[in-house]
């Protein structure tokens, strides 16, 4: 095992798989699923200062863009037919006025890890092969109870399913960002970015539910929940700091 990998699996993977396993030992009927819901939001809450770091660095940048935005526009008239300058000069502009572009995406990649960890946790977590990762105060699971209401977590759901892909319909056409085309694009690359976001709105909700039938429910009830929990984060952010475009999503 390389050095990334033992930090992956000793800082990240078994922590929340022990987090996943003990709560569902003192959980009332040992159930999987309420502890995958406990387990998603503990997870949501701890990311969530960098959620609101990223809704915070947006709002300082619309501020500081709406001050330097006649500047942009007189430089696109200046250099209309030199694309290269104009994205030259914009940088400098951005520069001065202390925007940087891929300041939110810092965290972005900060949380990746987490919630790949958190993925495998709730795809292989719950098996016997998997236990020789508990820690020594935690009891080795019995009884575990796969029944959220009548979905059995075990196998695949088309309820669960079709309720993640409604969400992430709702998180993707309601709040999120619109496209920002890069300094100096032209007309035609940001007809071409707004494009391609309105179509993923409808394929990654689509391949969710493509996916949940074929993966066992746990996974889907983890999505949804996700899904839900980031919505409701990010209309309390957005109303919060009055943002003009959409929080970013986590």
């Amino acid at each position: 095992m390389n050095i990334f990998s033992l930090i992956f699996t000793e800082g990240l993977y078994r922590p929340l798989l022990n987090l996943l396993i003990g709560s569902t030992n003192i959980l009332p009927g040992h159930s999987v699923g309420w502890a995958i819901v406990f387990v998603t939001i503990i997870v949501r809450l701890i990311l969530l200062p960098s959620f609101l770091h990223q809704a915070s660095t947006m709002r300082k940048n619309q501020e500081k863009m709406a001050k330097i935005q006649h500047k942009i526009d007189d430089l696109k008239k200046a250099h209309k037919d030199n694309k290269a300058k104009q994205a030259e000069e914009t940088m400098k502009i951005y520069k001065e006025a202390g925007i940087n572009p891929a300041g939110g995406l810092l965290p972005i990649f900060l949380q990746l890890p987490v919630l790949i960890a958190l993925y495998q946790v709730f795809f292989s977590g719950l098996t016997p092969d998997t236990y020789h990762y508990l820690y020594s105060f935690v009891t080795h699971p019995t009884n575990l109870s796969f029944m959220f209401f009548t979905i059995d977590l075990g196998a695949p759901s088309f309820l669960l399913g079709v309720i993640a892909g409604i969400f992430q319909f709702i998180q993707m056409r309601y709040l999120s960002p619109q496209p920002q085309s890069s300094p100096g694009a032209n007309e035609e690359t940001a007809k071409m970015m707004a494009s391609m976001q309105k179509n993923m709105m409808y394929i990654f909700p689509a391949m969710t539910i493509f996916i949940a039938l074929r993966l066992p429910a746990a996974l889907a009830l983890y999505w949804t929940i996700s899904t839900l929990f980031g919505i409701i984060q990010q209309i309390i952010v957005k109303r919060s700091l009055k943002l003009e475009a959409n929080p970013p999503n986590i």
